[in-house]
């Protein structure tokens, strides 16, 4: 109680605030029960308010500024949450941003498969019931070389899903050098936990030798397996067994071989300049029998994981009743075709698939952009940071060629430092441009903001929103 009188005598009633204009027009947007809660929530943080600043009234005044603050809440709530932002982080496919972005054909298949029925798992010819694989299944045998295929919904569910097929209650070899832990904490002595078969550590951290692997063979042996590494690379007095090899050992032994690949190239990257990343086509070529790999890194598509290899084990895999609990649903199976589609015409894939087109992209063509932003950025900037063009680096991400760079541009933003003192924080520009009608999301090193141009698609749009960046929530006051 303040001032003798209790603090529910000083808000008003939930049905004072209904009772306003304002507020009956909120409900024939949002909905009586969405405006009720927002208010509800309003009028307990003007308790709290109250209760902590002795407050003796609440004026009418204090009453509209409740309806507008409502008002706030349900906008806000009507946002969609996720929302499109631009990537100038210098990563391509960059896991927190969505990865690869998908081209116009996809785009249209999923909208078609969204707004129309579909014959998603019906076959027109027969009037029969069918598999939804066979929309993929084709295409990617023609361009891994394997007897056939099938998709799931991650990499992460294509290595349970085999796993627990192949090796369920036995055991599985794999070098010590391979036992990767991906993005999340993901690690794949886990994975093989979930998929109740036991993992056979062989070799050390950096050299593994093919006796190894012969010496760990044993009658509980259900398959070998070999991982490429993501995120890392070990260097230096190294050794490891190449898939041919071990292919060989693994067919005298009568077992299988199975390679995860993780980033998903489907062709050979050196043909457009980048460096090489292991293909399913020369996985399958070397001897592998299975190879799973991820949909939406290299390969430029949606999220998925791809089975491909010998005919007798995927069909053991769509036999496993997992099968049905990873499967993809209609609108990425959708994306996936028309991507696999594109794959048909090599010649044109750069200039028609965004990953491939970022990583092309040519550093006289990025440095031009950059420099063609620098005086706009700099002019709302004014006296807040010096801006220039830098020379940086990018890189592919999700795992995908971990080592390797590709040089580029970045508009490089310093704030500006008056008697020692920064005038505004980094971080505080940071955010400055993350809270952009269109959110620009750049990456911080040293002290400096850079945004890499290299994936920027739309700069007028950018360039459009410059004039709403407000900094002064992090300047520094002396």
């Amino acid at each position: 109680m303040k001032h003798g009188r209790p603090i529910q005598a000083l808000i008003p009633s939930v049905d004072r605030i209904l009772a306003f204009p304002r507020i009956a027009a909120m409900i024939s947007v949002y909905g009586r029960e969405s405006v009720l809660c927002a208010v509800r929530e309003e009028l307990e943080e003007l308790r709290a308010l109250l209760e902590a600043r002795a407050e003796t009234a609440v004026s009418e005044t204090a009453a509209d500024r409740i309806c507008a603050r409502v008002a706030a809440k349900l906008e806000a709530a009507a946002m969609p949450s996720i929302k499109p932002v631009f990537n100038l982080t210098g990563t391509i496919l960059h896991t927190n941003l969505g990865r690869a972005l998908l081209p116009a054909e996809a785009v249209q298949g999923i909208s078609v498969a969204a707004t129309q029925a579909v014959n998603l798992e019906f076959d027109l010819g027969t009037g029969k019931r069918d598999e939804r694989d066979r929309h993929l299944e084709s295409a990617l045998v023609r361009l891994t070389g394997a007897e056939k295929a099938t998709v799931v919904n991650n990499n992460a569910a294509a290595l349970l899903l085999v796993l627990n097929t192949l090796a369920r209650n036995r055991e599985v070899i794999v070098s010590r050098g391979e036992l990767i832990e991906i993005g999340g904490e993901f690690r794949l002595p886990e994975i093989m936990k979930r998929a109740e078969c036991r993992l056979v550590e062989v070799g050390t951290t950096n050299r593994t030798h093919l006796r190894d692997y012969a010496e760990a063979i044993g009658p509980r042996t259900a398959l070998i397996m070999k991982v490429h590494p993501s995120n890392f690379q070990v260097v230096g007095f190294t050794k490891s067994i190449d898939e041919g090899e071990l292919s060989n050992l693994a067919r005298e032994h009568g077992l299988p071989l199975v390679c995860d690949l993780g980033a998903g190239a489907l062709l050979d990257l050196r043909r457009w300049g980048l460096p090489y990343e292991n293909t399913a086509a020369a996985m399958i070529e070397a001897g592998v029998d299975l190879v799973s790999f991820s949909g939406d890194k290299l390969l430029g598509g949606p999220q998925a994981g791809i089975i491909v290899g010998r005919r007798e084990l995927v069909d053991r895999i769509n036999r496993n009743a997992l099968k049905r609990a990873v499967r993809v649903d209609k609108l990425r199976v959708a994306a996936l075709d028309a991507i696999l589609r594109l794959y048909s015409n090599p010649e044109r894939l750069a200039e028609r698939l965004p990953v491939l087109m970022h990583m092309t992209r040519s550093q006289s063509d990025i440095r031009a952009q950059a420099e063609r932003m620098l005086s706009a950025i700099a002019q709302v900037l004014t006296g807040v940071a010096t801006v220039t063009v830098e020379r940086c680096e990018s890189q592919i991400g999700s795992g995908s060629l971990p080592m390797d760079r590709l040089s580029s541009f970045a508009v490089a933003i310093r704030p500006a430092v008056i008697r020692r003192k920064a005038v505004v924080r980094v971080d505080a520009l940071s955010q400055a441009f993350r809270a952009l009608p269109l959110p620009v999301v750049g990456r911080i090193n040293d002290g400096v903001l850079y945004l890499d141009v290299r994936c920027l698609d739309d700069e007028n749009s950018f360039l459009k929103q410059l004039e709403y960046l407000d900094l002064d929530a992090g300047r520094v006051r002396s």
